[in-house]
């Protein structure tokens, strides 16, 4: 049987999804859950790796077990093995052809800033604080020129291991409520700290340091050097995979908002 689950956590605590011998990561964990109600080593594969401190409510895995259990064991059982901070939203079976990367068509991001004078402390590790005034109106214009097929060269880590920088970027935003700025973010694919990188510039611009037409000229220079600061992991919220109709996954999803 091939499985699909949906893993929702707070990245705060981790070293990022991706298993890892030195330190503890949400893959290790919810492979291991697994493995204990299937009573056999489970491998799961991922729609997309998160960096250590990124959170995830989104998040879909697929993986194949010999064990038979109902829907509700498989969730219920994994939930009761996984530590405070990583929770299984839903578990359905799936076609051998479904696999939780490579059928992904996108997938969404947001970004959370606290914009205001005082640093927070209950969302510490929930947003990322500026507590300089931002012109939200001036970072989506600044936005909008990302859109459609594009080069990222300039947002992409050093470190990224992709073949090429081309993303589709299918949708942006940037939109203010009260203290809060939301970042809205949908490709078919993100290169590594290509959203971090995105929003440490565009919060540059917000800040009155750089022009709207600023980020169009970093996507021609395809020079990362010339790009703002790597945002920090806090803020960031891997919200939804998009996959075709025929495999039969919830295109619903639930975007992080606070209000304080």
């Amino acid at each position: 049987m091939k499985f699909a689950a949906c893993i929702e956590y707070d990245g705060s605590p981790f070293f990022g999804w991706q298993r890892l011998s030195h330190g503890p990561t949400v893959q290790g964990y919810v492979e291991q859950a697994l493995s204990t109600v299937a009573a056999e080593p489970i491998a799961v594969v991922c729609a997309g790796r998160t960096d250590s401190g990124v959170h995830g409510i989104g998040q879909v895995i697929h993986f194949e077990t010999h064990a038979q259990r109902p829907l509700r064991g498989w969730l219920f059982g994994s939930n009761a093995h996984l530590p405070d901070g990583v929770a299984m939203r839903w578990i359905q079976p799936v076609v051998d052809d479904f696999h939780a990367r490579f059928s992904a068509r996108a997938r969404r991001y947001r970004y959370i800033i606290l914009n205001r004078q005082a640093r927070p402390a209950l969302l510490q590790r929930r947003v990322c604080w500026q507590h300089g005034v931002l012109d939200a109106a001036a970072m989506h214009e600044a936005a909008q020129v990302l859109l459609g097929e594009q080069d990222f060269s300039s947002f992409r880590a050093a470190g990224c291991q992709a073949r090429h920088a081309v993303r589709e970027m299918l949708e942006v935003t940037v939109s203010r409520e009260g203290e809060f700025i939301y970042l809205d973010l949908v490709a078919n694919a993100f290169l590594h700290h290509m959203v971090r990188n995105i929003t440490g510039s565009l919060l540059m611009v917000g800040a009155g340091e750089r022009p709207v037409d600023w980020i169009g000229d970093l996507l021609e220079q395809r020079d990362r050097t010339q790009a703002g600061m790597t945002a920090p992991a806090s803020g960031l919220y891997f919200v939804h995979v998009d996959y075709p109709e025929h495999f039969g996954l919830s295109a619903e999803y639930t975007l992080p908002h606070f209000i304080f």
